[in-house]
C-alpha cells in the first residue's frame, strides 16, 4: 500500500462549494494524510522540518487547491519556497523525493472548454500547470496529470458529489496501486480514467 500526503491549501474553506466536500470524501481514508496549511499555519510561519520530515513518510504527493488567477494560493507557494530546499529536494544532493508521485488536484470557476487553445484562457490546464510540473521534474519525481473539476460557480450538486466519489476512488486506487503508469500517463485529467 502507498501512502498518499495531500497538501491541502484553501484560504477560504468556508466558502467552497467543492474542495470541502473532495478533503472530506478521503479524510479518514487509511493510507491517505490530509495536511490542511491554512488550518496548520495561518500565520505562515511554516515547519520546514516538520513538513519535509511528512514528505518523506509518504509515496504519493497531492497539491490541492482552488486555481487562483492561473496559479496557487499564497501559502502553497510559500510551502514550496521553504520546505523543497536545495539538498534536499533538488541539487546533486537533493534526492531525498526521488522515485515518488506527484500530482495536482484543482478546482476552478471556468469550464473545461476554455482551458484550451481555442478557449477565453488560450491554454490547457497542463500548460498552466506547468510549474508544478517543472517542480516535481526537479526534484525527481513522477508528476501525474491533475484531477480537475471544472465550473466552480455553476456545478450542480450532484455532479459535486459525483466528483468527490471519483477523487475517492482515485486516491483509493493510487494508493493501492491498482493502476498501470501507462494508463496514468494515457490521458489529459486523471477524472477521464474510468475506475
Amino acid at each position: 500500500m502507498k501512502k498518499i500526503l495531500i497538501l491541502f491549501a484553501h484560504p477560504a474553506l468556508h466558502k467552497s462549494k467543492i474542495n470541502n466536500i473532495l478533503i472530506k470524501s478521503v479524510l479518514h481514508e487509511p493510507g491517505i494524510t490530509v495536511n490542511n496549511l491554512y488550518e496548520k499555519y495561518p500565520d505562515f510561519y511554516i515547519d520546514i522540518i516538520a513538513e519535509q520530515q511528512l514528505l518523506l513518510e509518504h509515496d504519493i504527493i497531492v497539491w490541492q487547491h482552488p486555481f487562483y488567477w492561473y496559479s496557487g494560493p499564497a501559502l502553497l507557494k510559500e510551502w514550496f519556497d521553504l520546505v523543497l530546499q536545495h539538498g534536499f529536494a533538488y541539487g546533486e544532493k537533493g534526492r531525498r523525493l526521488e522515485g515518488k508521485k506527484a500530482m495536482s488536484v484543482i478546482t476552478t470557476g471556468g469550464r473545461r472548454e476554455i482551458y484550451s487553445a481555442r478557449g477565453r484562457n488560450h491554454f490547457t490546464m497542463n500548460e498552466f500547470l506547468v510549474p508544478y510540473r517543472q517542480s516535481a521534474n526537479l526534484c525527481r519525481m513522477e508528476y501525474l496529470p491533475p484531477f480537475v473539476v471544472h465550473g466552480a460557480h455553476t456545478i450542480l450538486p450532484e455532479e459535486i458529489v459525483n466528483a468527490a466519489s471519483g477523487y475517492k476512488r482515485l486516491m483509493q486506487t493510487l494508493r493501492d496501486g491498482l493502476i498501470d503508469d501507462t494508463v496514468l500517463h494515457s490521458v489529459e485529467y486523471l477524472n477521464d480514467i474510468k475506475l
